[in-house]
């Protein structure tokens, strides 16, 4: 008789918030863990029973629930992956808890840091497993650049510079991009593109000691661009920030609404030994298709460095933003106990903590201290 080798269990994930052809999730996260062996998607809950009825059929999923709650009870549900927008992660994060259910929740966790760090707080009282979606820190790039950084690349590290474009909050927005317009809603382009270009750079460099922060909305209005109308933002679009990171490293960065005709992604690494240098389209380090160029010692300019296969794990029927999706879904199959593990709600509160910081400094012209 030959021995069978049991197969290993799978993670079956819910998904909150999966329509069809445009949201996040549909071009992401289902293919991701689709392709991942350790994964099966096998529910989704939407904004009503319709919807998720809709979109269980159209991307062939079991099982459609009515809302969270119902997906959250099903004992067939492992974990609940919550991609809507930013201020409906609480009441559904807190539903996946209250079921003991693993979550992950994608960034910003929370609206600000208080609705943060009342989502962490009641993961750790329901003793179960989170993760959060700061994807920069599994694309394949940002994890070389890690790597270089700590073998000795450019030397000593000195400086760092960042500098972006938010792509949204710029002269005209989409109607589905409206509510990145509202301060309330905890999701704008100094949160998302700038919040998760920081966490990379943070990942890669160390923590803030301390920061000092100009904050400033110098579009007050925009134009919605199927309707043409034109409508007021509270949402800052200058974002300048510099500061010193724990190891001694001076930190400048500056970050502004809609596109440029110039740069739209530029970091850059200053070292006793070489230099490091990131570009990309948009400001947006964890979904940006990325170039990386370097040069030390002898070298007279940067050049293009190929960041090696072995950074990519993930299958190459995953394409564009779904890559540095599927990386995280693979750290979070490798469990807690790696080196690197893949960032939970604790996680997310530190650079909660780190942005309201820089709103504080803003608000107030003084330096923080972290």
């Amino acid at each position: 008789m030959t021995d069978k080798t049991p197969a290993e269990p799978r993670i079956r994930v819910g998904v909150l918030g999966a329509s069809p052809g445009r949201s996040f999730s549909a071009r992401t996260h289902v293919p991701a863990l689709r392709a991942l062996p350790g994964f099966e998607v096998v529910a989704v809950a939407n904004s009503s029973a319709e919807s998720s009825r809709s979109a269980a059929e159209a991307l062939g999923i079991p099982r459609a629930y009515a809302d969270v709650r119902e997906l959250a009870g099903d004992p067939g549900v492992d974990m609940v992956a919550v991609t809507v927008r930013v201020p409906q992660h609480r009441e559904l994060v807190d539903a996946a808890l209250d079921a003991h259910k693993m979550v992950f929740c994608e960034w910003p966790l929370g609206t600000d840091l208080a609705d943060a760090e009342a989502m962490a707080g009641r993961a750790r009282r329901a003793g179960v497993r989170t993760a959060v979606g700061l994807q920069a820190r599994s694309t394949p790039t940002v994890r070389y650049v890690r790597d270089l950084v700590r073998d000795g690349y450019v030397g000593e590290v000195l400086s760092t510079t960042l500098v972006g474009s938010a792509a949204s909050i710029g002269t005209t927005e989409p109607e589905s991009s409206i509510y990145l317009n509202d301060k309330a809603n905890g999701a704008n382009g100094f949160t998302i593109a700038f919040g998760h270009t920081l966490d990379g750079l943070c990942w890669v460099l160390g923590e803030f000691r301390e920061v000092s922060a100009t904050l400033a909305t110098r579009r007050p209005t925009y134009v919605v661009s199927e309707t043409q109308e034109v409508r007021t933002r509270d949402v800052d679009d200058q974002i300048a920030v510099s500061g010193v990171l724990t190891s001694g490293v001076a930190v400048s960065a500056h970050y502004r609404g809609g596109l440029s005709r110039g740069t739209n992604l530029l970091w850059e690494i200053n070292g006793t030994e070489g230099d490091l240098r990131v570009t990309g389209p948009t400001g947006h380090l964890q979904l940006a298709p990325l170039t990386l160029c370097g040069g030390r010692g002898e070298d007279r300019e940067l050049e293009v460095l190929e960041v090696p296969a072995a950074y990519r794990t993930v299958s190459d029927d995953l394409t564009g933003i779904a890559v540095a999706v599927g990386e995280e879904w693979a750290r979070f199959a490798q469990g807690q106990s790696v080196a690197d593990p893949l960032p939970d709600f604790g996680d997310a509160v530190a650079r909660h903590l780190l942005l309201d910081a820089i709103q504080r400094s803003a608000a107030t012209g003084r330096r923080i201290t972290l």
